[in-house]
C-alpha cells in the first residue's frame, strides 16, 4: 500500500479490497493447470459411483466442502457432508462401499481428516483429495489427487484461508459442472430439486397451471356488439376476450388496446358488431407449454397475454403478465 494511503481510511480500505481481487483472480487462473488427467480420472470415479458422494474436511476447507457437496446434489451428483471430527466418533456409519470420497485438507495433513483414512480405504472407498500439498499424507494415499495450491493467500499474514479457499472452491464447482454435462442433466432435472423456489417454478410450472379456465375465460360469440366485449372484459378481468364460434373455435381477439384505437376512430360501440373490430390470427399457446416459454413468447411478440388452445384448436383457457407474476414465474 502506498505509504501515504491511511489503512482505515475510504481509499485504505478500496486499495485492499482491490488486492485480495488481484490475488484470488490469480489463483483462479492458476487452476487452469490443475485441470489436467487428474481432474478426468476423479470425473470417471464420481460419476462411477453406485452410492453418494461423500465431502469431508475441517474448519474453512469444511465449510468449503458443505458447500460443494450442495452443488454437487443439485446438478446431479448424489451427495452429502460429513464432518470428520463427528466421523470419528460414529458418523463414518453414513459411508458405505458404494459411495466415494471427496477429502478436502490444504495442508494435507489435517488429523481429523488423516484419521478417518483407515476406515475408508477398509471399506475400499475410492477416495479424491483436494490439497495444496502435492507430497502430503492425504494426497499420497487417495487415488485421485487435485491439486489446489496457490502461491499466496490474500490474507497478508498468510493464515487466515483465502486464496486457497476460492481455489478449493472453484474446483469443486469445476467437478460438480463436468458431471453433469457427462450426466445429460437438464434444467427440468434441476427444478426437481429446487421445487420450492422461483426457479423451480420458473422450470416446472406449465401453462395449464396457471390459466384462466371453464366460465373464467373471456369468450363472446361473433354477432355481439362491442359494448357486450366491454362487459366481458370487465367482469373477466383479464384485459381481454376471445371471440369464438359455435364450436368454442378461436376466432379472433379484442383487447383494451383494441379498443383505445377504435375509440380514436369513433367507431360506434353501441352498434358495430365485434367481428368488424377483432384482431384474427392471434398469438396462441397450449396447456402443457412451460410457463416460462410462453412468458419468452409474450416478451418476444410484446403482448400482454395469450389465448390456450387444445389439441382440437378450441379455446380452454386464458392468461395475463399478472397471473405470471402472482405464480412467481416473472
Amino acid at each position: 500500500m502506498a505509504e501515504h494511503i491511511s489503512p482505515a481510511s475510504a481509499e485504505g480500505y478500496i486499495w485492499q479490497g482491490k488486492r485480495v481481487l488481484e490475488i484470488e483472480t490469480a489463483a483462479i487462473q492458476a487452476m487452469q493447470t490443475a485441470i489436467n488427467d487428474d481432474f478426468a480420472n476423479a470425473c470417471q470415479l464420481l460419476i462411477r459411483c453406485k452410492g453418494r458422494v461423500v465431502v469431508t474436511g475441517m474448519g474453512k476447507s469444511g465449510h468449503i466442502g458443505g458447500k460443494i457437496a450442495a452443488t454437487l446434489a443439485s446438478t446431479g451428483t448424489p451427495a452429502f457432508f460429513v464432518h470428520p471430527g463427528e466421523a470419528s466418533h460414529g458418523d463414518l456409519g453414513m459411508i458405505t462401499p458404494q459411495d466415494t470420497v471427496i477429502a478436502i485438507s490444504n495442508s494435507g495433513e489435517t488429523h481429523e481428516v488423516l484419521s478417518i483414512l483407515p476406515v475408508i480405504k477398509r471399506l475400499g472407498v475410492p477416495l479424491v483429495a483436494l490439497t495444496g500439498q502435492p507430497e502430503s499424507t492425504l494426497a499420497k494415499l487417495a487415488d485421485v489427487h487435485l491439486n489446489v495450491a496457490v502461491s499466496e493467500e490474500a490474507c497478508p499474514l498468510g493464515l487466515a484461508p483465502t486464496a486457497s479457499t476460492t481455489a478449493t472452491l472453484v474446483m469443486g464447482d469445476a467437478l460438480a459442472v463436468a458431471l453433469l454435462h457427462a450426466r445429460g442433466f437438464t434444467a427440468n432435472d434441476f427444478a426437481l430439486s429446487h421445487p420450492g423456489g422461483s426457479l423451480g417454478k420458473r422450470l416446472l410450472l406449465r401453462v395449464s397451471d396457471i390459466m384462466h379456465a371453464d366460465e373464467r375465460v373471456p369468450k363472446i360469440t361473433s354477432d355481439a356488439i362491442i359494448t357486450e366485449a366491454l362487459l366481458e372484459i370487465s367482469q373477466k378481468g383479464l384485459g381481454m376476450t376471445t371471440i369464438v364460434d359455435a364450436e368454442n373455435r378461436l376466432l379472433g381477439l379484442f383487447t383494451d388496446g383494441d379498443l383505445r384505437r377504435i375509440l380514436d376512430q369513433r367507431v360506434d360501440i353501441h352498434q358495430t358488431k365485434i367481428a368488424e373490430v377483432m384482431t384474427t390470427g392471434c398469438i396462441t399457446t397450449t396447456p402443457n407449454t412451460l410457463a416460462a416459454e410462453a412468458l419468452k413468447l409474450m416478451e418476444t411478440r410484446k403482448i400482454n397475454g395469450l389465448i390456450v388452445l387444445d389439441k382440437d384448436k378450441t379455446v380452454v383457457g386464458a392468461f395475463n403478465m399478472h397471473d405470471l407474476l402472482r405464480a412467481g414465474v416473472i
